[in-house]
C-alpha cells in the first residue's frame, strides 16, 4: 500500500504540541542524546510524517549544538509546516547576517506566566543557527513591587513616570526578568549573554514631566554583536543611560524599533497575550496590515484607537525607515516558529508591501517590460507551449483585469468571458509568497469578484495555498480546478465539465490510451482481453530483484521459489548485503549492492531476463535508465507509483483482468497497480456504464500495507482495539483508480489491526431503476466470467478468509431502495494479489508463460 499522497499543508501546529517537540528537542541538545534517538522520543508523542530537507539551509554559527542536534531540529520543523516552507524560510533567514535575523520584544507579562514556553521557542530558534535579538519590559513586575511598597503607579499620557524611588524598582525589575530568562535559556543547553547596559544612549524625555525616562538618541551595537560571534544569544533589558551616566527608564516597544533601525532584521517581532492586532468591530484577529495599501482607510476605521492606533503609527514610522522586506509580527509566544515558518503565518503581519494596480486594457500597464518579464515566468510560457507575444495579442481582445503589486512580483489577469470568471494566469516570486504579497492580491480579487474559477499542476508546490483560498476543487490528468462563490450546483457542473474537456484535449484522450474508450460516456472495454493460463515458452527466465528486503518482496520470492520455470538470478539490498536470500531453495543467492553501473553491466550481458523494481516511490529511475541505456533484452516491473500514470505505449499498467493482456504480454515496461487500486477498479469498473455521480471507496488494509519501516501505522500495540484513518483526500491511489476508470473516484484508507488483506466497500451512484441486488451480482458474474483470480459471491466477503489467497473477492450486492445506488464489497490480500502474485502474473505473461504459473491453485477462492 503506497504511502504516496498529493501534499497538502498542514499548518495548525498547536502550541502545546509544538512545545512538547521543543522541550524533547532540547532536553536532547542539553544531554547530548543523538538525533535518530531525539527523533524516537519526539515519535512517542505525536504521530506525524516528517519529511526530508536540505542541509545547504543550515547555519554554521559559533555555540550551535552538534550537527545532529541541528539535523532533528530541522527535522522537527517539518512539524509545524510544509518541507517548501521550512527550506524557503531557513534559506531566506540564513541569507543574511545574523544580526538581521530578528527583534524579538517581549512583554514582562509572557516572562512570569510563560517563560517556559518563551525559552523553549528561543531554543529551537538557537539551535537551527538562528540569532534573534531579544529585547524584554518588566511592567508588571514593577508595578507589584511598588504596589507592596505600598506606591501607587503613576502615568501621563501611557508613559511611566519614573522618580528615583520607582527607578531603583524598575531596575531591580529588570535584572531579576533578565538573569530569569537568561537561566531558564542556559537549563535547555542555550548560551545565552544578560546585556542590561551599554546598548541605549539617551536623552531626559521631559525631566520635569516624567523624571527618569529616557528619549533613546542613539543605539551602540558592539556588545549585541560580540555576544552573537561568540555564538550566545543576546538577552536586552530596554534601559538607557545619558552621556554623563544617568540611567534612564525607556518604553521596551520605542526600543525595540530603535534597535531594528539599527540592525535592519527581516523580522521584528512583539509577543503579547492577545497574539495580534484585534478588529474591535468582528473580534477577529486581523492577520495581515499591508500600510502602503491599507494604512490610511485603517487609521480611519472606528475600532482603531487609543493604543492601537499608537501602535501602528509608530509601526509605520518604524517600517518607514527599514528595508521593504521587513515586517513586524504582533503574536502569542506559543506561535513564535509558526510566524516564522510558515506562510500562513500567525498573530497579526504588518508590512510596508506596496500599493496594487489594477488595470483592463494593456496600455494601462505602467511598464511593458516588466509586464513581459513578468509573464516569461508563467510556467506555460516558460515551458514553450505558449508565446508572451502570442499570450498578449489574445489579451488584445479579450475582457480581461489584471492586478500586480508595484514590482510586479505578483501578477494576476482575470478573464471575464467565462461562466465563471477564470484566474488565467498567477505569476509569484519567492520572495512574494515568503512576504505573503499573494495574499495581498487574492484579497483584492476576492474584493472585486464574488465568484472566481482557476487551474493549478497538481504538484503545484503552493498546492495548499490554493486549497485553502478555495471552496471546491476538482482533479483530473494532474490538473486541479479550484473556485470559490460557486453555490450553484448546476454552475458548479458546467464548469467541471468544461475544465474536464479541456484538460482531456489538452492530453490528447484522459487514460492516455490505455484500456478504456475516452471522451465517451459508456464504457467499451474495447482492449480488454481474455485470460492467457496457457503459455509458449518453456525456458528459465533469470529474475532480478532490486530491493527485496520488505513484505512484497518476500512474497514475490516465495513464489518464484515454487515456479515451474523463474529462478531468482540477482537479489539487491544494501541493508542485507552479504546475507543469504531466505525463502528461496533453488539455488543459493546472496544479497549484492547492485548501483547502476552493475545492472548496466548485468543488462549489457544478457545475465537477467526480468528486472523487479521493489523500491520505494521516486527512487526507481536511475535503474531504469541504467537498464535501458543497455539496449538490452530484459523486461522492467516497477512496483512503485512512479509509473502508473505515464502513456500506455512508455509502460503497461499491468492489470491483467481489465486491461489487454496482449499490451502487457508486449511491453517491454510494466507498472504494477497498487493494492487498494486494483481492488477498487476491479469492483467499479462492471458498472461505470450506468455511473451517475461519484464513487466513494472505503479501505481498510491490515498493517503490512503500511511497510516494513516503524510507524504509528503498522505498530500492533497502537492498532490494536483501533482503526487509523489517514491521507483522507488525494491519496495516489485515489489519482491511480480515477485515471485508469476513466471515472473520478473518492477515496477514504484505513489501517487495521490485522497483518495482511484489505477490505472494500463501494457506493456507487448509478442511473435510477437500472438495476436490482440480483441483478447486480449476475452483471459481475457475467464481467468476470473466465477470470481464475476473481471471485464472484453473494455473501460479502470477509477479510479474515482473504490472508494468504491470491485474487479478489467480490460480494455483498446491495441496491437502496430508490433504487439510484449501489454498494459493492471486496477483499483482497494487499501483499499477493494487490502486489506480489500481480506482479508474477504480469511476470508470465510478458515472458509468455501461462499466465497464472507459479500461482498455488489451492490458494485461490472458488
Amino acid at each position: 500500500m503506497s504511502s504516496t499522497s498529493l501534499l497538502l499543508s498542514t499548518k495548525g501546529f498547536s502550541g502545546a504540541r509544538f512545545q512538547k517537540v521543543a522541550s524533547v528537542l532540547t532536553k536532547c541538545a542539553a544531554s547530548n542524546i543523538t538525533s535518530q534517538n531525539a527523533s524516537q522520543r519526539v515519535s512517542s508523542g505525536f504521530s506525524r510524517k516528517r519529511v526530508g530537507y536540505s542541509k545547504r539551509y543550515m547555519s554554521s554559527a559559533n555555540g550551535v549544538g552538534s550537527p545532529s542536534t541541528r539535523s532533528t531540529v530541522v527535522q522537527l520543523l517539518n512539524n509545524i509546516s510544509t518541507k517548501r516552507e521550512v527550506e524557503q524560510y531557513l534559506k531566506y533567514f540564513t541569507s543574511v547576517s545574523q544580526q538581521q535575523f530578528a527583534v524579538i520584544k517581549v512583554g514582562g507579562a509572557i516572562i512570569s506566566d510563560n517563560l517556559q514556553e518563551l525559552a523553549s521557542c528561543l531554543a529551537f530558534l538557537y539551535h537551527v543557527g538562528l540569532y534573534p535579538i531579544v529585547l524584554h519590559g518588566t511592567g508588571p513586575q514593577v508595578n507589584e513591587k511598588l504596589e507592596a511598597l505600598g506606591v501607587e503607579p503613576d502615568y501621563i499620557d501611557g508613559i511611566r513616570i519614573t522618580d528615583e524611588t520607582t527607578m531603583s524598582v524598575v531596575r531591580q525589575c529588570f535584572l531579576e526578568q533578565n538573569l530569569k530568562l537568561v537561566t531558564a535559556l542556559e537549563q535547555l543547553g542555550v548560551r545565552a549573554r544578560p546585556i542590561t547596559s551599554g546598548v541605549f544612549t539617551a536623552n531626559y524625555l521631559d525631566e520635569e514631566k516624567y523624571k527618569l525616562v529616557g528619549d533613546i538618541t542613539g543605539v551602540t551595537k558592539d556588545a549585541v554583536e560580540a555576544s552573537i560571534k561568540a555564538g550566545a544569544l543576546p538577552i536586552l533589558t530596554s534601559l538607557a543611560e545619558t552621556p554623563s551616566g544617568q540611567m534612564l527608564n525607556v518604553n521596551a516597544d520605542v526600543a525595540a524599533g530603535e534597535l531594528a533601525r539599527v540592525f535592519e532584521p527581516l523580522k521584528i517581532v512583539y509577543l503579547n497575550e492577545k497574539g495580534g492586532i484585534i478588529n474591535g468591530e468582528t473580534n477577529e484577529k486581523v492577520s495581515m496590515i499591508n500600510l502602503d495599501e491599507e494604512y490610511d482607510l485603517l487609521m480611519q476605521q472606528s475600532w482603531v484607537k487609543y493604543g492601537t492606533k499608537l501602535k501602528i503609527r509608530e509601526i509605520k514610522e518604524l517600517l518607514d525607515y527599514l528595508p521593504r522586506s521587513s515586517s513586524v509580527a504582533i503574536i502569542n509566544v506559543q506561535d513564535l516558529q509558526k510566524e516564522l515558518f510558515t506562510d500562513s503565518g500567525a498573530g497579526t503581519m504588518i508590512r510596508r508591501g506596496y500599493k496594487l494596480s489594477k488595470v483592463a486594457s494593456l496600455p494601462e500597464f505602467p511598464s511593458p517590460d516588466a509586464l513581459r518579464e513578468a509573464l516569461s515566468n508563467d510556467i506555460d510560457i516558460a515551458s514553450g507551449k505558449q508565446s508572451v507575444a502570442t499570450y498578449l495579442r489574445e489579451l488584445e481582445h479579450s475582457d480581461f483585469a489584471a492586478y500586480a503589486d508595484e514590482p510586479m512580483d505578483v501578477l494576476a489577469i482575470i478573464r471575464k468571458n467565462h461562466t465563471v470568471p477564470k484566474l488565467d494566469k498567477f505569476i509569484c516570486t519567492e520572495s512574494a509568497w515568503l512576504n505573503n504579497v499573494s495574499d495581498n492580491v487574492f484579497t483584492a480579487l476576492r474584493n472585486d469578484f464574488p465568484s472566481l474559477q482557476w487551474i493549478v499542476n497538481e504538484d503545484n508546490p503552493n498546492i495548499a495555498w490554493h486549497f485553502d483560498k478555495s471552496q471546491g476543487s476538482y482533479l483530473k490528468n494532474g490538473k486541479v480546478l479550484f473556485w470559490y462563490g460557486v453555490d450553484d450546483l448546476n454552475t458548479a457542473s458546467k464548469i467541471i465539465q468544461e475544465f474536464i474537456t479541456s484538460v482531456s484535449q489538452a492530453a490528447g484522450s484522459p487514460s492516455h490510451g490505455r484500456a478504456f474508450a475516452s471522451g465517451q460516456s459508456s464504457r467499451a472495454y474495447s482492449t480488454r482481453s481474455a485470460a492467457k493460463p496457457q503459455g509458449t515458452n518453456k525456458s528459465v527466465g533469470r529474475v532480478g530483484l532490486i530491493g527485496a528486503r520488505g513484505h512484497t518482496g518476500s512474497n514475490l520470492v516465495s513464489l518464484i521459489n515454487t515456479h515451474p520455470y523463474l529462478e531468482v538470478a540477482h537479489v539487491s539490498s544494501r541493508e542485507l548485503k552479504g546475507k543469504k536470500l531466505q525463502g528461496y531453495n533453488k539455488s543459493e543467492v546472496i544479497y549484492e549492492t547492485l548501483q547502476h553501473e552493475d545492472v548496466q553491466k548485468l543488462e549489457s550481458q544478457g545475465a537477467v531476463d526480468f528486472w523487479v523494481m521493489a523500491l520505494p516511490n521516486k527512487v526507481c529511475e536511475p535503474y531504469v535508465e541504467a537498464i535501458e541505456s543497455a539496449k538490452g533484452k530484459g523486461k522492467i516491473i516497477d512496483l512503485s507509483a512512479d509509473h502508473r500514470f505515464v502513456p500506455e505505449d512508455q509502460w503497461a499498467y499491468g492489470l491483467p483482468e481489465l486491461n489487454s493482456r496482449d499490451s502487457i504480454a508486449n511491453a517491454k515496461k510494466i507498472a504494477n497497480p497498487g493494492c487498494f487500486a486494483t481492488g477498487s477498479q476491479l469492483l467499479i469498473a462492471p458498472l461505470c456504464d450506468l455511473i451517475t455521480g461519484l464513487p466513494t471507496v472505503f479501505g481498510v488494509s491490515g498493517y503490512s500495507g503500511a511497510g516494513t519501516k516503524p510507524s504509528p501505522k503498522n505498530d500492533p500495540k497502537v492498532l490494536s482495539n483501533n482503526l487509523i484513518p489517514y491521507t483522507l483526500t488525494n491519496h495516489i491511489h485515489e489519482r491511480e483508480i480515477s485515471t485508469h476508470l476513466n471515472q473520478e473516484v473518492a477515496f477514504i484508507p484505513h489501517v487495521g489491526q490485522w497483518f495482511q488483506g484489505i477490505s472494500l466497500s463501494v457506493s456507487i451512484p448509478i442511473k435510477k431503476g437500472s438495476l436490482t441486488s440480483e441483478s447486480v451480482q449476475e452483471l459481475y458474474q457475467n464481467f468476470y466470467n473466465g477470470e481464475k483470480l476473481v471471485h464472484v459471491q453473494k455473501d460479502i466477503p470477509l477479510v479474515r478468509d482473504i490472508g494468504g489467497t491470491h485474487g479478489v473477492s467480490i460480494g455483498g450486492f446491495k441496491v437502496n431502495d430508490q433504487g439510484d445506488r449501489v454498494v459493492v464489497c471486496g477483499t483482497i490480500d494487499n501483499l499477493l494479489k494487490g502486489a506480489a502474485t500481480q506482479c508474477l502474473q504480469n511476470m508470465n505473461l510478458a515472458l509468455k508463460y501461462g499466465e497464472y504459473e507459479g500461482i498455488p491453485d489451492d490458494k485461490i477462492l472458488q
